[in-house]
């Protein structure tokens, strides 16, 4: 049970019926998913996250399927499970397989171990992997 209520449209603000506007807009849909129902109650956030979703979100040089499966990762990661069904459901609209979302699986299990053991260990980083990305 959400800490606040989702808010229905005839409740919000008219700050936030202008970003649920903005969402419905950018989306091509007419729902918005409780996600933004709830932070609506605080309307300078839901508009904050909402810009921030649709900068980063926003086609460029990763393709969407990639965005979303990062996405996916670090919910899983995370033990978001909001995050992890909803960008689930958006990965699979953009063509994600149930092979894909099975081998991303059991890579965010591998990361989440190495992770662990690398921390655990405080294994020191080889000189070879700090060099920069740009020469």
């Amino acid at each position: 049970m959400s800490l606040l209520p989702p808010l229905a449209d005839a409740a919000l603000s008219d700050d936030a019926r202008a970003v649920f506007a903005d969402i419905r807009a950018t989306r091509n849909t007419d729902y918005v998913n409780d996600f933004w129902r709830v932070l609506a109650n605080d309307p300078p956030t839901l508009a904050r996250v909402w810009a921030s979703v649709k900068q980063v979100m926003a086609p460029g040089a990763l393709d969407p399927l990639v965005k979303e499966l990062i996405y996916i990762a670090v919910s899983v990661t995370n033990s978001c499970e909001y995050c992890i069904y909803s960008h689930t459901a958006s990965a699979h609209a953009k063509g994600m397989t149930e092979a894909q979302f099975r081998e991303l699986m059991a890579v965010v299990a591998l990361a989440n171990e190495t992770n662990r053991l690398a921390n655990g260990y405080r294994i020191d980083v080889d000189e070879r992997y700090r060099e920069p990305l740009a020469r």
